[in-house]
Parts: C-alpha cells; sequence; structure tokens
C-alpha cells in the first residue's frame, strides 16, 4: 500500500511539472502590428505603426495569467503612411532615433481579469525615459497553425502622455494622449 501511495504522489507531482510547465511563444510578424493613435487638432485621428518590431511571451499557466510579456521597435521604423511627417518624427523634435533607437515594454504583472481579458502593468521605454504603464490584454483566440503548432492572439490597448517621456513640444497641433495597439500573433515554440 505505501508503495502505491508513493507512486501515485510521483505521477501527480510530475503532472503538476507537466502542466506548469513554461512555453514560449514568439511573434508572427506577418500577422501582428504595433501602433499608434494620435489626436491632431481634436478633430481626427493619425494612425502610425512600427515596421520593425519583435515580442517574446513567457506563460507559466494554460492561460496568460502571469505571463511575462517583452515588445521592442525600432524607432526609426515609424510609419504614418506619409513620409515628410515620419522624417520628422525621427528628428530630435519628436524619437531623436539617433540618440533613442528603440521602444520598449517589459511586463512586471500580467493578471487574469473578466472573461478574456488581463491587465497587464510593465515598464515601458521610450525617449530615454522609463515610466509604469497599464495596458489592457484580450486574448482574442487560439487555434493550431498549418504545422499543427499553438497560436494565439493577443491585442494590447492602453495609452500614454507623450510630455511623460520628453517626446515632442506640447500644443495645440498634436494631443499629448497616444493610444497605443498592439494586434498580435504568436507561436508556442
Amino acid at each position: 500500500m505505501k508503495k502505491v501511495v508513493l507512486a501515485f504522489s510521483a505521477v501527480v507531482l510530475l503532472a503538476s511539472f507537466i502542466i506548469n510547465e513554461v512555453a514560449n511563444w514568439s511573434l508572427d510578424g506577418a500577422h501582428s502590428r504595433l501602433g499608434f493613435s494620435i489626436t491632431h487638432m481634436g478633430i481626427t485621428d493619425i494612425n502610425g505603426e512600427f515596421s520593425k518590431f519583435d515580442v517574446k511571451i513567457s506563460t507559466p499557466n494554460a492561460d496568460f495569467n502571469g505571463a511575462t510579456i517583452e515588445m521592442t521597435a525600432e524607432a526609426k521604423s515609424i510609419n504614418t503612411g506619409l513620409s515628410m511627417r515620419d522624417d520628422h518624427l525621427r528628428t530630435a523634435d519628436f524619437f531623436n532615433v539617433e540618440k533613442f533607437p528603440t521602444l520598449s515594454f517589459k511586463s512586471t504583472s500580467v493578471k487574469k481579469a473578466k472573461g478574456n481579458k488581463y491587465v497587464v502593468v510593465g515598464d515601458f521605454t521610450m525617449h530615454g525615459v522609463t515610466k509604469s504603464v497599464i495596458l489592457t490584454a484580450i486574448h482574442t483566440g487560439s487555434a493550431k497553425n498549418q504545422a499543427g503548432g499553438d497560436v494565439a492572439g493577443l491585442k494590447l490597448i492602453g495609452s500614454v502622455k507623450r510630455s511623460d517621456f520628453g517626446v515632442g513640444q506640447a500644443g495645440p497641433g498634436l494631443s499629448d494622449e497616444v493610444k497605443l495597439i498592439a494586434d498580435l500573433e504568436v507561436s508556442k515554440k
């Protein structure tokens, strides 16, 4: 009987390690977007994105509760659809891409909220300044890719104030608030 109890305990312990195995996820860049939106003149939104970025996610659970999310973007890859504006955004007036080549986010906490939503707290670094920000993550679904591997969709949304990071001058042209939007498809490694 003692051997049966020990064997059962070993199986339960082994299963708990398997269930709680950390999974690493990598970005499917062809099906993802890291973007932003800012209001111009108080009447219209200007949208843009970073064409060169990477995302790494580690999950200790079957869902994204307790995950670690890291995002990095090349500042010079900014694209708003107007090259003259993009060139100006790359200068010292805004992103100063020569001095500050990357923007980054690293989560410090990911907690399950209601339904498929998560509260993501993390450190956002832009223009050489790091501030804590809160994002909402929405798990938009899971599927299998053509190779049979696990893929998941995540949408992260939030906002930051440009003035908190010293990006651009305050004025009536552009709002201080910048909405952040990441539509991500990630694959389990």
